[in-house]
């Protein structure tokens, strides 16, 4: 049986780059040079860099395909990467403490590692891409498939039935809140309307406005919308109106490309932070640096500017520095922000608007519970919602927000399906 340290792709060593390479206890063979993918793969850089630590890759029996691992690095997406490394470091983690080998693992193994992960509180959907990620390894070693067996089927399928499939979902943020018509309606609760009409005009705050309304309008991913560049952004039939160039999605990954409309709202926004920052090419999110000054009082301090080459002073000894008002100074990085700040920017959002009571109908309580199920996806499930609302057919809902497939519009929509559906229509005018 083949022994192979899955470290040796995914894990980098600490050692320098001109170190020399050890073999682990238990493995007889070290190739002389690092496999550069294998490090690409490890450090979830996915242009293939040379410029990394060095790994070391162990094997047996049999040669690893290298060129098989390369073509994963490259058509692979760097989220789809970075879950395939943490999935393989732990099924790896885990034979290693039970002492089984690793690959090519049995069913046994796969089936313990999956059903130990269950009872930790992982959800059916993590069970589901832990074995994808087991498959997929083996298949760029050319191993056999232990999650083929029935026996792994059916672990992950217990557990499907012991804690259920239904996914845990994002609160959406719709323009309006929690209202039936989104056109007309007096907002009600969390709401997209409110929370824009509090922003203040400092550049975070002015950035935050074009974020929340852009993500809005388009129903963009975290990673899709830090992503849009200010050429992405182009003319419209309306004057007030925009185009928005989507280069690639999550649903896009070959690159075909698509566009979303962006509103005058949205325009408005996005100009007012656009001139602010003086952007007007590169990413058009960006971090801000803010520096805060405190206040000060004028002081008598010593004077050591009239000091002549003898050593002799040559004006008073001490001066009076003048007072100086509090100040912020804002410095605009060049960057793009990194996906994971939208979510805190949003909430903060509606921290600040709930502070400034645009959220009357709401006491704090449960404003701080609903605020804790905001994330970045809110937007986008809120928009599904809102063009349900408003009527939209679900070709129409699948062709605005670029869903090759009816399914996640529907599970979004199913709780207003409920309400606007049959039963809706006919039980909710009976008195």
């Amino acid at each position: 049986m083949q022994k192979f340290a899955i470290s040796a792709i995914l894990r980098l060593e600490k050692a320098s780059v001109a170190a020399p390479y050890q073999p682990l206890k238990g493995h007889d063979h070290v190739p002389t040079k690092p496999d550069p993918t294998a490090v690409s793969i490890a450090r979830g850089n996915d242009e293939g860099s040379d410029e990394a630590l060095p790994m070391l890759w162990h094997m047996a029996e049999r040669a690893i395909d290298r060129a098989l691992f390369a073509a994963f690095a490259k058509a692979a997406s760097p989220n789809t990467l970075r879950a395939f490394r943490g999935d393989v470091l732990a099924f790896d983690d885990w034979c290693r403490a039970q002492g089984v080998p690793v690959l090519p693992a049995t069913p046994q193994a796969v089936a313990g590692f999956l059903s130990e992960r269950g009872r930790a509180g992982g959800a059916p959907a993590s069970l589901a891409r832990y074995k994808a990620s087991i498959t997929k390894l083996h298949k760029l070693c050319r191993a056999p498939d232990p999650c083929q067996d029935e026996l792994v089927k059916l672990t992950v399928a217990a557990h499907r039935r012991d804690v259920g499939s239904a996914q845990r979902q994002a609160r959406p943020l719709r323009f309006r809140g929690s209202v039936k018509d989104p056109l007309s309606d007096t907002p009600r609760g969390i709401n997209i309307r409110a929370a824009l009409s509090t922003c203040g005009d400092t550049p975070p705050e002015l950035r935050d406005k074009a974020l929340l309304s852009i993500a809005y309008d388009t129903g963009l991913r975290a990673s899709e919308l830090v992503a849009v560049n200010v050429d992405d952004v182009i003319e419209a039939l309306d004057p007030e109106a925009r185009l928005l160039r989507i280069r690639r999605s999550k649903g896009d990954q070959e690159g075909e490309g698509a566009t979303a409309y962006l509103s005058p709202r949205s325009v408005a926004a996005l100009q007012a932070w656009l001139k602010r920052a003086e952007i007007s090419e590169g990413p058009v999110f960006r971090r801000v640096i803010v520096r805060r000054y405190a206040a000060r009082a004028a002081a008598k301090v010593r004077n050591s500017a009239p000091l002549r080459w003898n050593g002799q002073w040559d004006g008073p000894l001490f001066v009076t520095k003048a007072a100086k008002a509090a100040q912020v100074e804002f410095d605009i990085g060049t960057k793009a922000l990194h996906p994971h700040s939208v979510t805190p920017i949003f909430r903060r959002m509606l921290a600040r608007a709930f502070e400034c009571g645009a959220f009357g109908d709401l006491d704090r309580a449960t404003f701080e519970t609903q605020l804790a199920e905001i994330s970045a996806h809110s937007t986008r499930v809120g928009i599904n919602q809102d063009y349900f609302a408003s009527g939209e057919n679900l070709a129409g809902i699948m062709d605005a927000l670029r869903w090759k497939s009816p399914r996640m519009p529907l599970h979004y929509n199913r709780n207003l399906a409920a309400e606007y559906g049959a039963a809706g229509r006919l039980l909710g005018k009976m008195s």
